[in-house]
């Protein structure tokens, strides 16, 4: 009797430890935790220390990817995560430029003295002004010129007087004197009127060779210039430069010769079309950065120097992957996204990025068609991971991996 109530007694003792044991398996990898504070963990129902929300139910995986990171369904709806499956579509190719107006160099002349001499009279005095061709621009007494003036009468003189029987041929002598004289930037008319007086004027005028807006005035009233001195810079406004500057990964889309749209925001964003009309082929090793200009007309002269413009260069559409512009995380020099890889779980990976049109950038490298990208909540998960692990979801990528 003594014998069967101890095993009795034993095998109730054993049963009980055996229904613990396996209870204790069923328990096994359950935790509760706060659907706003992840990282706190209990091994019963209760509080969160942070927030005093009820603490939810919550099993761990022990497959789990410790690179990726798993939302509630609360915290995937106050989140607002939201993703969507990237595919190939056309991608329109363009961007936007800011530049500046700047006058067509290659339309710009100046007006120069070919004597050397003292401005007594400047007909136009400021920058801006308006000089068209064959103006008077400035009066100029030069001793010089006066000397050849004098040596031309000199010569007239003589072949009238000597025209018959002598063996100097005046002629050629005075036609030599009259080109000196235009060559020194005389006119016909004033030659002619020289001719007719017979008396010389110590001030010559001198006329415009070309016409434009002024932009620099080289010389002031009684002040000297040499031979070849410039007078006046002139610029003419009928075309102008929009020059802007392009970055080294936007110098693909720029292809000299094509067309560009420029938009003038202080003309009411008026949009005027322009060729490509240069591309400066040395890249700025400090900057990164070149500079492209393009033609465009300004029949109206509405246009001014100096105002701030945005060109839109625009190549033919491709067939590329693409994705918003904010599911792109960017740090530097790398590009990230988020992926869905199962139910609730999301991991950061590495892109390759190209050109940005309008909301949407192109994905060179990284994904692959019918990948579940994270399109709104990115910087939540970011942040979300950061806090929960204490590191950076990239520190372990290796940029390689995207080329």
């Amino acid at each position: 009797m003594r014998n069967f109530i101890f095993l009795l007694c034993s095998t109730v003792l054993l049963y009980a430890c055996t229904n613990k044991e396996s209870g204790k398996k069923l328990e096994e990898g359950i935790y509760y935790t706060c659907s706003m504070h992840p990282q706190v963990e209990a091994d019963k129902p209760g509080l969160c220390p942070i927030c005093h929300m009820d603490l939810v139910r919550a099993e761990k995986n022990k497959n789990a990817d410790p690179n990726a990171l798993q939302l509630s369904d609360e915290q995937i709806r106050l989140g607002n995560i939201q993703t969507d499956t990237i595919r190939h579509g056309d991608f329109n190719d363009e961007i936007v430029l800011t530049g500046t107006l700047n006058f067509n160099l290659q339309t710009m002349q100046s007006v120069s003295s070919r004597v050397m001499g003292r401005i007594e009279k400047l007909y136009y005095k400021n920058v801006g002004d308006y000089v068209p061709k064959g103006a008077p621009i400035a009066d100029l007494y030069s001793e010089e010129l006066n000397n050849a003036k004098q040596e031309y009468l000199m010569v007239w003189e003589r072949r009238k007087k000597f025209a018959d029987g002598s063996a100097v041929d005046f002629e050629q002598l005075l036609q030599s004197s009259k080109t000196k004289l235009l060559l020194w930037g005389m006119t016909e008319k004033q030659i002619q009127v020289l001719q007719q007086e017979q008396k010389i004027t110590p001030v010559t005028t001198f006329y415009s060779t070309a016409s434009g807006y002024i932009t620099e005035l080289k010389v002031s009233e009684g002040g000297y210039v040499d031979m070849g001195g410039t007078i006046a810079n002139l610029a003419d406004l009928s075309t102008l430069w929009a020059e802007a500057q392009a970055y080294s990964s936007q110098l693909s889309a720029v292809d000299p010769g094509s067309m560009a749209m420029v938009r003038v925001p202080d003309i009411g964003n008026e949009i005027f079309s322009g060729r490509i009309d240069f591309a400066n082929p040395q890249l700025n090793p400090a900057t990164r950065i070149n500079l492209i200009r393009i033609l465009i007309p300004n029949p109206a002269h509405k246009l001014k120097p100096g105002m701030p413009v945005y060109v839109s260069v625009q190549r033919p559409e491709t067939n590329n992957l693409s994705l918003p512009v904010d599911a792109v995380l960017r740090d530097g020099n790398t590009s990230s996204v988020w992926i869905q890889t199962a139910e609730k779980t999301f991991k950061s990976k590495m892109v390759k990025t190209g050109l940005e049109s309008g909301s949407r950038i192109e994905i060179i490298s990284g994904l692959h068609e019918g990948d579940i990208v994270v399109v709104a909540g990115t910087y939540l998960l970011y942040s979300e991971f950061i806090f929960k692990t204490g590191t950076d979801p990239m520190a372990g990528h290796d940029q390689m991996e995207v080329m």
